[in-house]
């Protein structure tokens, strides 16, 4: 099994070194994809420490956390306010 194996990939090896790079097909030739520097549309993300009032400059992942924060936040306040603050006097990590 190994041997056939290898003898099919010598075998191509040696189809595609007979080849010339401009009579190969275009998907033996290797590229980079998005393996591109950083998204050069637009102006530079900040981090959201920098400056806290404009979200539209945060880099996204500040503003992904932000957001999940806000949404936890008006969810836990509206159980809190809602659950008509019955408290067993027991004590929990979340509620």
């Amino acid at each position: 099994m190994a041997t056939s194996i290898a003898a099919m990939t010598a075998r191509r090896a040696a189809t595609l070194a007979r080849l010339s790079p401009s009579t190969r097909p275009a998907s033996l030739v290797s590229r980079r994809g998005l393996a591109g520097t950083a998204d050069l549309h637009g102006p530079p993300k900040i981090n959201i420490w920098e400056d806290p009032m404009s979200p539209s400059k945060w880099k996204e992942e500040h503003f992904v956390i932000a957001s999940l924060t806000g949404w936890f936040t008006l969810f836990y306040g509206a159980y809190k306010a809602f659950s008509g603050g019955k408290d067993k006097g027991e004590v929990c990590f979340f509620f």
